[in-house]
């Protein structure tokens, strides 16, 4: 039988590989950022158009390549960061594998200049699809400029799975905050089909977190400053009033490298314990500093994911941090040992002997029973009286009562929505048989069908109510607006308005009016008929 395993030639080979590397335009974006940093930049420039489907391009005044260490640089394998496995152990740069700009060539069309400080000339090298089409002496500034066009350009399947440009950008947009977070050291500058999105100088921590998130931000932030053996963390945490429902402001770095995970994360949430609304997050810019010895970052090929040697202490460390800076700025609550109790201490009771509080309980009493049981022979007095039906049924809020109030018992009394939804339902006869309804903490309704028991979460159903109608306006184009008295000003980040302007026409096919649309700053002066003023947050975002 003849041999049917073959080795792939090098174009294919890179076509796969670039599948782990590179999932969309943000993976390219997040390669070419952490080669700038890794080259000693001090000024980046993002350069995308299309969502970078099209066009991304990175410049960069760091140190710059050789010819020879230019052409190499696309190779697999071929990198300047380490020399041996041990080095893996003691990584600071950003990558270190190799592979970034050889699976980004067999994938796209790819130019690159560069030039040395030292030298007068610089390189240009032209690749298509892994294949080097030309390479010259150029005039170039001293730094690398890598532009990717084309992205997927031979593998249609892969192109055809690319969202819409907003979905694109804002993924885009994600990669460029959380490599510009990690290094405010570095200004930074963003550009999207010629317009500005960003214009970051070199600051510090809490400037540059203000310039990506908007001024109002400065106002949020509290400082978290720790330093252990084991790690050493600053950052800033938000302020438990401006939680949001999203985790859009929550980021984590390690050695300055963007990282996610649930177990820290948790860390997070646990100091915020019974500070926060229900469904609300907190908003966190931490970086970890670890010794590189202790962490490995070599599990995944985005290198987003870490492995600690010791997690429960990090763990444990991160909340006692969180925790003791929420308490120091008086925003979680504290025991304050040093304070003399006796002044808060009437002074007609200062010389008044303590006595034991009694508590009677009648332990004959059943707040179900329709009458109250006569007291038994002993002295004990009533500590309770029953509870009248009103208080009794107002543990359903919203829901009306259609038991017999006079004879069934509190265990018979049934509640019944006003309304219900038929799409929930198999059939007619299901909604037919639907004897109960109930709300559970404010937030679910429980009711039986023919079939079982139905739960519905009553903001997913709200929001799908909207979204259908939307919808139906958006297709008919017969949307109706209500104008306001008085317009409403939101404030938003630079990056979320940006994304607001992309989806601006949507918006007034549903019924929203804007008077005005700034670089932090929308104001209102329309909603559909079906949006409360209370509810345009939630909505847009």
């Amino acid at each position: 039988m003849a041999d049917i395993i073959q080795l792939l030639p090098d174009h294919v080979a890179n076509q796969i590989a670039a599948g782990e590397v590179v999932q969309r335009p943000a993976s390219v974006v997040k390669e070419l950022l952490e080669n700038a940093i890794d080259a000693n930049a001090s000024h980046i420039k993002l350069i995308i158009k299309e969502a970078g489907k099209t066009l991304i391009q990175v410049i960069d005044d760091g140190v710059g390549m050789s010819p020879t260490d230019a052409r190499l640089s696309f190779e697999r394998h071929a990198t300047s960061k380490i020399r041996s496995a041990e080095d893996l152990f003691k990584i600071n740069t950003k990558g270190f594998r190799g592979e970034a700009l050889a699976s980004i060539a067999a994938i796209a069309h790819v130019e690159i200049k560069t030039k040395q400080e030292s030298e007068e000339l610089g390189t240009s090298i032209l690749i298509e699809g892994s294949e080097v089409k030309q390479q010259e002496v150029v005039v170039t500034p001293t730094g690398t400029s890598v532009a990717v066009k084309n992205l997927f350009f031979n593998i249609p399947a892969r192109r055809n799975f690319l969202k819409s440009n907003t979905v694109e950008l804002r993924h885009v947009v994600d990669e460029f905050q959380r490599v510009a977070l990690a290094h405010p050291d570095i200004s930074f500058a963003f550009y999207q089909n010629g317009s500005e999105l960003f214009n970051l100088p070199s600051s510090n921590y809490r400037k540059r977190i203000v310039h990506i998130f908007g001024k109002k931000t400065n106002e949020k932030l509290v400082p978290v400053e720790e330093s252990t053996e084991v790690l050493k963390i600053n950052g800033f945490v938000g302020k438990p009033e401006y939680s949001k429902k999203t985790r859009s402001e929550q980021f984590f770095f390690v050695n300055n490298r963007y990282i996610k995970s649930p177990y820290l994360n948790h860390a997070v949430n646990a100091a915020f314990e019974g500070l926060l609304k229900s469904g609300h997050h907190p908003s966190y810019f931490l970086n970890l500093e670890i010794d590189p010895q202790s962490i490995d970052i070599n599990i995944h090929p985005t290198k987003t994911e870490i492995k600690f040697d010791d997690e429960h202490t990090l763990y444990a460390i991160l909340r006692a941090a969180i925790k003791h800076s929420l308490g120091q700025f008086n925003i979680a609550p504290v025991l304050d040992f040093e304070h003399e109790s006796s002044l808060n201490t009437p002074y007609s009771y200062k010389d008044k002997a303590a006595k034991t509080p009694v508590i009677d309980v009648d332990r004959t009493f059943n707040p179900f029973e329709k009458e109250t049981p006569v007291q038994k022979s002993g002295g004990m007095r009533k500590s309770f009286t029953k509870a009248p039906t009103a208080d009794w049924e107002s543990l359903y809020v919203g829901l009306e009562s259609k038991g017999n109030k006079t004879q069934a018992s509190y265990n018979e009394v049934s509640f019944e929505s006003d309304t219900k939804s038929p799409e929930i339902f198999e059939s007619q006869s299901d909604m037919d048989v639907t004897k109960t309804t109930y709300q559970l903490h404010h937030k679910y309704l429980v009711t039986t069908i023919k079939s079982g028991l139905v739960i519905i979460d009553q903001s997913r159903a709200h929001q799908r109510i909207l979204y259908e109608s939307f919808l139906e306006n958006m297709t008919v184009n017969e949307a109706v607006s209500q104008q306001l008295l008085f317009p409403i000003t939101l404030n938003f980040t630079p990056s979320e308005i940006e994304m607001l302007k992309k989806v601006k026409d949507s918006l007034e096919q549903t019924g929203f009016l804007f008077a005005s649309i700034k670089k932090e700053q929308l104001i209102i002066s329309g909603l559909p008929i079906n949006v409360q003023e209370s509810e345009v947050v939630i909505v847009l975002e």
